[in-house]
């Protein structure tokens, strides 16, 4: 999930996973990353080898693993790193890993290689093939980067985008190319309501917190989601955000006035959304929901997780 410049996106949840790991004092993470296509994969796959490969017939490298955890991150991923030696080894799947037929083939084969197996929701650890894998699994999301989503004045972010101080914009919080999240529907809501939509794509990460607070609300009517990021993003903003009920959604919005967590529906929708489209900074108390899922915690989990699976590594092997 290299980003590229069509894509400054791609691969943000992950890198601010890295980045709350280590300022965890007792781990130390390298970061590899490649761009997407089955090439990059095959280059990644010879890369990671030289790189941190076993011991071959005529190296002079000690025996044991130069790392104590290779952990990747989608099913395709994993495969690039069997080369790696490493104690143990991690992977977390994150929905399209799962859903297309063909990766979750791959994904599937390569489960009885990995040591600690990772799902971002519990609703996704049902979804692993077979019964064994799902007793396993541990739900380890990426998180929410806290120190970037925050709420600021809807003017002056409006003002950085060059959008307009006073009519009603929502914000579609997802690439529109990507059919499963749902821009369609999106779109038909802001018709029916008679609001400009805006939509993230192409957006630098550091610049996504400007188009959420910018908005009078978030739209997130997904047919499916692995997690559900964009959901915790727009609630740390303490920005309206309607969504429907896959991934994390029901759990991150229950209990937060002025959120939907529900089913698409433009005349349901629409009843929910009027009272942010009438306000003129309508806000939701929604960042002490968000730090459930902050990025310093889910980090902490990852750590946790390591630990323990080392520690069965060890105790297998003695």
């Amino acid at each position: 999930m290299l980003p590229d410049a069509p894509h400054p996106e791609r691969g943000s949840f992950v890198r601010d996973q890295v980045s709350a790991l280590r300022g965890l004092e007792d781990v130390e993470v390298e970061l590899f990353e490649f761009p997407p296509g089955p090439r990059a994969l095959a280059g990644a796959a010879l890369e990671l080898r030289r790189r941190y490969g076993g011991p071959s017939t005529f190296s002079r490298r000690p025996s044991s693993p130069p790392l104590d955890v290779v952990h990747a991150h989608f099913g395709l991923t994993a495969w690039a790193t069997l080369g790696v030696a490493a104690r143990v080894r991690g992977l977390t799947v994150h929905g399209t890993d799962l859903s297309h037929p063909r990766t979750r083939l791959a994904t599937a084969a390569l489960l009885p290689a990995i040591d600690l197996l990772g799902a971002v929701s519990a609703s996704l650890v049902s979804e692993l093939p077979g019964a064994a894998a799902r007793r396993r699994a541990r739900v380890l999301p990426c998180g929410v980067d806290l120190a970037r989503f925050g709420m600021m004045p809807r003017a002056q972010a409006r003002r950085e985008l060059g959008l307009d101080p006073d009519r009603p914009y929502l914000l579609f919080a997802a690439d529109p190319a990507r059919p499963e999240k749902g821009y369609e529907r999106a779109a038909a809501l802001a018709r029916d309501a008679g609001v400009e939509l805006l939509a993230l794509g192409g957006v630098q990460p550091a610049r996504v917190p400007l188009w959420i607070n910018a908005a009078n609300a978030v739209l997130v009517p997904s047919e499916r989601e692995g997690f559900g990021l964009a959901v915790l993003e727009a609630l740390a903003c303490d920005v309206p955000v309607l969504a429907t009920p896959v991934g994390i959604h029901r759990e991150a919005l229950a209990d937060v006035p002025g959120t939907l967590c529900a089913p698409f529906e433009i005349a349901g929708w629409r009843a929910a959304l009027e009272p942010h489209l009438a306000a003129r900074d309508p806000r939701v108390t929604g960042r002490a929901s968000a730090m459930r899922f902050s990025a310093e915690a889910m980090a902490e989990r990852v750590r946790d997780a390591w630990s323990l699976t080392l520690e069965q590594s060890g105790q297998r092997s003695g």
